[in-house]
């Protein structure tokens, strides 16, 4: 399994950034994908999630109506839309598969939010 995040940046806030997490080593449109994030000195939290066949998803209570989770099956690729980005947004990105009850993990992108 291999994911591999991008798309991170320095942003304005107020600004917009779209992420993408390209996957292989596994039949990807059998799995849900999630965002997640982890800012310094803090927890890894959720963000998102999008079910296997992108028909469902679910937000964190901090991104949503900002964010969106969305995936293309047929590239194999995962991506968050992030609108309206505030300073509190900025942390390293990862996203993550869970398959047969062990999570896989990307290596994450910096998204950084400041003026």
């Amino acid at each position: 399994v291999q994911l591999v995040e991008s798309g991170g940046g320095l942003v304005l806030p107020g600004g917009s950034l779209r992420l993408s997490c390209a996957a292989s080593g596994f039949t990807f449109s059998s799995y849900a994908m999630s965002w997640y994030r982890q800012a310094p000195g803090k927890e890894r939290e959720l963000v998102a999630v999008v079910t296997s066949d992108g028909g469902s998803t679910n937000y964190a209570d901090s991104v949503k109506g900002r964010f969106t989770i969305s995936r293309d099956n047929a590239k194999n690729t995962v991506y968050l839309q992030m609108n309206s980005l505030k300073p509190e947004d900025t942390a390293v990105y990862f996203c993550k598969v869970t398959r047969w009850g062990r999570a896989y993990w990307g290596q994450g992108t910096q998204v950084t939010v400041s003026s």
